[in-house]
């Protein structure tokens, strides 16, 4: 299973005066299973980037292919794209609507035309896999705190039983015990159900932390592309484009600066930690 663009653009009020080019010419292929975090500043075109994906927005121009077929031709089935393809927005708002968490989880499956029983079982199933207390599923989701509320979003797709889960600043807000739980349990589901997931981020701790490859976004167009390690070692680019490198890399090359042998390439807080007491042993042995 891949996706792949090829030369999209993307015009916001196209032949209108207000016309805006938010993609230009973006080309890349995200592979089956892959942790990929997809960062840049406010505008640089991160959601409209992802809501392509899925079909949400039509390109202006160029080619977007799910297995291999051009999600474009007249005959191919954008709802079910959609249940393969699952966005988590930003605001979970956006996305609960029902009078309880469970019925919102529901209507996924249901609207795939599946019946009730099936529905309530992948529901049951889609709460579980996001860490959702079984005590809030029968609230009204709007009487849920900001991560609960995210876990319940997160439900509502995961009952869809998507292959690609793609997750638009799913911390936002929390507090930093709250932004680990979810990101913990994003990545266990990516490695439990081998699930392709796009992470889009502000934050580029936790990029470094949880994801295997890193797109970033300026200017509607893709400035790199790679490892972590490989991408934050363009720490001008990274800061022309009003970005920056996690703050423990910064941390270990003020260490190096002074004299201290670490790695300035360190992105994690345990990288960092084996770095400095590796550093701390040679100098006792020395």
């Amino acid at each position: 299973m891949s996706i792949i663009l090829d030369k999209v653009d993307y015009r916001y009020s196209g032949g209108t005066a207000y016309e805006k080019q938010a993609l230009n010419q973006v080309s890349l292929k995200i592979e089956d299973g892959e942790f990929i975090g997809i960062i840049g500043h406010t505008g640089s075109g991160k959601s409209t980037l992802i809501q392509h994906l899925n079909g949400l927005l039509q390109a202006s121009s160029g080619g977007i292919y799910y297995n291999g077929r051009d999600i474009y031709e007249e005959d191919y089935d954008r709802k079910e794209l959609r249940s393969k393809v699952g966005l988590v927005f930003q605001y979970p708002e956006h996305q609960l609507f029902e009078p309880t968490v469970f019925a919102d989880v529901c209507f996924g499956p249901r609207n795939l035309g599946l019946s009730r029983k099936e529905s309530e079982l992948r529901a049951f199933s889609a709460l579980r896999g996001a860490g959702l207390p079984e005590e809030y599923w029968y609230c009204s989701p709007f009487e849920l705190s900001g991560g609960q509320k995210r876990r319940a979003a997160i439900a509502g797709v995961l009952a869809m039983k998507p292959e690609v889960l793609i997750l638009d600043e799913p911390t936002a807000g929390l507090d930093p015990l709250g932004r680990d739980e979810i990101l913990n349990q994003i990545a266990s589901m990516h490695q439990e159900l081998n699930m392709t997931v796009l992470l889009v981020s502000h934050s580029m701790e936790d990029v470094a932390e949880y994801v295997n490859r890193i797109i970033v976004m300026n200017q509607g167009s893709i400035l790199l592309d790679g490892a972590p390690k490989e991408v934050f070692r363009h720490r001008q680019e990274l800061e022309a484009a009003g970005l920056s490198v996690p703050q423990v890399t910064e941390l270990m090359q003020e260490l190096r600066d002074r004299g201290i042998p670490v790695s300035p390439e360190v992105t994690t807080l345990k990288e960092a930690r084996e770095a400095v007491l590796q550093a701390f042993s040679k100098h006792r042995q020395g």
